[in-house]
């Protein structure tokens, strides 16, 4: 991943969440320790997927963006605009640590049926996200462990549920940032997203139109 071209993405997303006065949390901390990343590793029995290591190795340990939109922008959206109400992603040790015991605790409690598709979809995977209504955003490390696809888990019957977010965590990270950073919530994605297989589509219609409604220069 470059880095300095996702940092200069991310600072210019901020600065216009920023201008629209909106409640804007935006922070990078250092680059994570060999012991912080050997720990989490050892505590969850996992490898970390290439990227991600690097990402926390080479650039930040803990890297996130938290925006509140005003009820009044929100009531202004056009209507296939209206389910945006807020910006976050949140890559971090942490996070991770707290997506994958969660993740855990879903398979052992309530999808643990090895027969029923749902149930499947949460098992093989790497929690790295939370969701405010307790989905999960994971890698799916079943199918590549070293450069998996972010996908998403719902508890609850979503319309989102195993859909693909990103090829990659790059690819997802980049496209991610480049429609909003558009909420984490399934029915915010996938009105960024042509289909459930595709990921998030930052040249889509409704994100060339979102980004120019915040006055968001994502080039």
């Amino acid at each position: 991943m470059d880095y300095t071209k996702f940092d200069l993405l991310c600072s210019k997303l901020a600065a216009a969440y920023k201008k629209l006065d909106f409640d804007t949390e935006y922070v990078r901390k250092k680059k994570a320790s060999p012991d912080s990343i050997a720990e989490l590793e050892n505590d969850l029995d996992i490898k970390l997927p290439c990227a991600v290591r690097e990402f926390f190795a080479d650039f930040s340990g803990e890297y996130r963006m938290n925006v509140s939109f005003s009820n009044e922008f929100c009531g202004g959206l056009p209507s296939e605009l209206d389910m945006v109400f807020s910006a976050f992603f949140d890559f971090s040790i942490e996070m991770l640590r707290i997506a994958e015991t969660n993740r855990r605790g879903w398979v052992e409690k309530c999808f643990n049926n090895s027969d029923d598709p749902y149930d499947m979809e949460w098992h093989g995977k790497l929690g790295f996200m939370t969701v405010g209504n307790g989905d999960i955003i994971a890698f799916d490390v079943s199918a590549d462990a070293d450069d998996p696809s972010v996908v998403y888990l719902s508890h609850d019957d979503g319309d989102g549920h195993g859909a693909v977010l990103g090829k990659s965590f790059e690819d997802f990270a980049f496209n991610l940032v480049r429609a909003g950073a558009c909420g984490n919530e399934d029915w915010q994605l996938l009105a960024f997203m042509k289909d459930k297989k595709s990921g998030i589509d930052a040249e889509c219609e409704n994100a060339v139109k979102f980004r120019d409604i915040i006055g968001f220069d994502a080039e």
